[in-house]
């Protein structure tokens, strides 16, 4: 399983028999082709540096409540000058190009789709991987990615909650049905906040934990703590 978070999920990948290094070369020239050809050369750009900047930017902080006015300060920190009205591009033109995907918040209270606080994910975990190389510390954020698409693949329409000021990571929609997820990489062992805001949803919909630690799967307070395997597995 470690292994499909840092390698993700192309086809060209997933069916063949190659080595980290290999794989990475490829999901790399993957990108390449895509930024070259479908981005860059169609909408002309001229700032070839700074447009990968601004990409690198936005995968890195994947799964992370987006914020334009982020970027352009992180890029004026780095004595580069780019416009939030340039980032909204960038980001339509990688959505047009299936790099990223947009994730909007949905707010449970008021029942409707807000425009603010929205998320990206990408197309696939190892994107960010043969970018940056593996970090332990974003496994959280890319198995996030990975239940995202995989609600995606089950044919729900995926929001992020919002519950009043607690955070639900998916409420996934389909006909007449829905669930909440949240996902983490294991329970917090001092805090029962993934489950607390669960909780404090007061309907009967069925409300998941996904963890990567297959011991600590089980039933809490009504909350179905599952392992990602069975998660990608059950339908």
């Amino acid at each position: 399983m470690s292994e499909y978070l840092r390698l993700g999920g192309f086809p060209i990948v997933a069916l063949g028999n190659f080595d980290t290094e290999a794989a990475y070369q490829i999901v790399e020239g993957i990108y390449h082709f895509v930024i070259s050809n479908d981005i860059t050369r169609r909408h002309d750009v001229k700032n070839i540096d700074l447009f990968n900047r601004g990409v690198k930017f936005i995968i890195e902080n994947v799964g992370k409540t987006f914020s334009a006015n982020a970027i352009v300060k992180f890029l004026k920190n780095e004595g580069r000058s780019f416009s939030v009205e340039f980032i909204y591009n960038y980001l339509e033109w990688l959505e047009k190009a299936f790099v990223v995907y947009r994730c909007q918040r949905y707010d449970l209270k008021g029942k409707s789709v807000l425009k603010t606080q929205e998320k990206f994910y990408l197309a696939d975990a190892s994107l960010k991987y043969c970018m940056m190389g593996f970090q332990s510390e974003s496994v959280a954020a890319m198995l996030e990615n990975i239940v995202y698409f995989e609600l995606r693949r089950k044919g729900y329409e995926v929001y992020i909650g919002k519950n009043e000021t607690k955070e639900i990571d998916f409420v996934a929609v389909r006909r007449d049905e829905r669930i909440y997820v949240q996902v983490c990489r294991s329970l917090p062992q001092k805090s029962d906040r993934e489950i607390a805001n669960l909780l404090e949803i007061k309907d009967h919909y069925p409300k998941y934990v996904v963890v990567l630690d297959e011991l600590e799967a089980g039933n809490i307070d009504g909350v179905r703590i599952v392992h990602l395997c069975d998660f990608l597995l059950a339908e």
